[in-house]
C-alpha cells in the first residue's frame, strides 16, 4: 500500500496527527549539534486552571509544580492498538476535570507507542495544562536520543517536563544507564538543552537498585510501586520511600490496583489466558482481590506522595478516581494496617511484576 493511500484509509483524527507532527519531526531530526546550537528556553511551568477547585493539591518534590493528587496514567485504554474513540475522550475529559500530570512512556502501546499517539492528539492543543511525563526504557545514550526525537514527535510538543529512566529493578540496569554511553548522558543532554524540565526514575521490581540510582544522582522525581500489598513483598515502604523523603523527591505512585489484582471487583481470566500475558508469567490467580478502589487510592494517598497515577478504562472510571481524590481525607496508622492485613491474600498476584526473573 502506498503512503498516500495508507494515510487515506485512516481515522480523521489519526490523520490530523500525522499532519501535525511533520514539523516536529523535521526539527528533532535534526543532528543534536544543531538542538544545542538553538536558542531554547524552557516554557514556564503548565498550568490547569481547574486544579485547585478539583482536588488536593501537593509539591511535587523541589520541581516548584503543585500536582493534583490524582493523575492519568498512560496504560489501560490508553495504550490500546487503534482505540482513538476511547482513549482521546479519556484524556480530555481528564483535563476537564482538573487533573494536572499525565504519564505516558516510549513503549506503552507497543512499536506503534500507542500511549504517546493518544497523549499527543490532546496536547497538540492543550499542552500547557498539564505536566507532561514520558520514559525512555532503553539503556545507552544513543537509543535513549531516538526514543526522546520520537516521543516529542508523537507528543506534538518541543519540551516535556519530565523524562525518566523506564523500569529500574536490578544493578545491572543501573551500571548500563550509568555507564560511558548509557542513557544518562541523554537525560543529561537532553535536560541541558532545555528538551526536557525534569530528570526521574521508575521501578516496581525490587528497592535496591533505585535506591542506588538515588544515590547516584539527584533525580527530580520517583515514580515507584506502592499498593497496601507492597508490606508483604520486597516492600518499597521500609527503605526506599524513606529515602525519597529525604531527598525531597517528587514521588508519584503506580500500580495501586495491581492491574485490577488488588480490587474486589476484579474478574480474574481462565488460568490459561494469564500464563500468555505479562501479568501472569509469574503469578496466576483464580481469585479476586479485597480491596475497593477508593481504599486502594487512599492507602497510597496517605504515604508521603505527591500524586498516583493511574490508567483507565472509561471516561466513568476516570470522574469516579477524579471524586474519590477530590473526597480524600488521609487514614489513620491504624487503618492502614488494616489494608495491609486484608490484601495479603491477593498480595502476590497484586504484585506479580516482583516475581519475574530478571538479568
Amino acid at each position: 500500500m502506498s503512503e498516500s493511500n495508507a494515510t487515506n484509509g485512516l481515522k480523521p483524527g489519526r490523520r490530523e496527527f500525522l499532519k501535525a507532527g511533520g514539523a516536529v519531526t523535521a526539527a528533532l531530526l535534526a543532528p543534536a549539534g544543531a538542538l544545542a546550537a538553538t536558542e531554547k528556553t524552557m516554557p514556564g511551568l503548565p498550568m490547569n486552571p481547574r486544579t485547585p477547585d478539583a482536588m488536593p493539591t501537593r509539591n511535587l518534590g523541589k520541581t516548584g509544580y503543585k500536582v493534583g493528587i490524582f493523575s492519568l496514567g498512560g496504560q489501560a485504554s490508553i495504550e490500546k492498538p487503534n482505540n482513538f474513540d476511547v482513549a482521546v475522550p479519556i484524556i480530555e475529559r481528564a483535563l476537564d476535570l482538573g487533573v494536572n500530570y499525565i504519564d505516558t512512556s516510549s513503549i506503552y502501546g507497543g512499536p506503534e507507542r500507542w500511549s504517546e499517539q493518544y497523549v499527543g492528539h490532546v496536547m497538540a492543543k492543550r499542552r500547557n495544562e498539564t505536566f507532561l511525563a514520558t520514559k525512555t526504557r532503553e539503556r545507552t545514550r544513543d537509543d535513549s536520543m531516538r526514543m526522546i526525537e520520537k516521543s516529542l514527535q508523537l507528543l506534538q510538543t518541543d519540551h516535556v517536563d519530565l523524562w525518566q529512566l523506564h523500569d529500574i529493578g536490578t544493578m545491572h540496569d543501573i551500571d548500563a544507564v550509568f555507564a560511558k554511553g548509557g542513557a544518562m548522558e541523554a537525560l543529561l543532554e537532553m535536560k541541558e538543552q532545555k528538551v526536557v524540565r525534569c530528570l526521574g526514575l521508575t521501578g516496581h521490581y525490587r528497592p535496591e537498585a533505585l535506591m542506588e540510582g538515588i544515590h547516584r544522582y539527584p533525580f527530580d522525581t520517583i515514580l515507584m510501586a506502592m499498593s497496601a500489598a507492597d508490606p508483604h513483598h520486597y516492600s518499597f515502604n521500609d527503605g526506599l520511600l524513606p529515602l525519597a523523603v529525604e531527598k525531597q523527591m517528587g514521588i508519584i505512585g503506580m500500580k495501586i490496583p495491581g492491574r485490577g489484582r488488588i480490587l474486589s471487583t476484579w474478574t480474574p481470566p481462565p488460568v490459561e489466558s494469564q500464563k500468555h500475558s505479562w501479568e501472569g508469567m509469574t503469578i496466576q490467580t483464580t481469585s479476586p482481590g479485597t480491596l475497593k478502589m477508593r481504599e486502594a487510592m487512599y492507602y497510597a494517598l496517605s504515604k508521603p506522595v505527591s500524586t498516583v497515577i493511574i490508567g483507565c478504562d472509561t471516561v466513568a472510571q476516570l470522574e469516579e478516581n477524579v471524586q474519590y481524590a477530590r473526597e480524600f481525607t488521609p487514614l489513620n496508622e491504624k487503618q492502614q494496617e488494616e489494608l495491609v492485613a486484608r490484601a495479603e491474600p491477593c498480595a502476590k498476584p497484586s504484585l506479580f511484576f516482583r516475581f519475574y526473573d530478571r538479568p
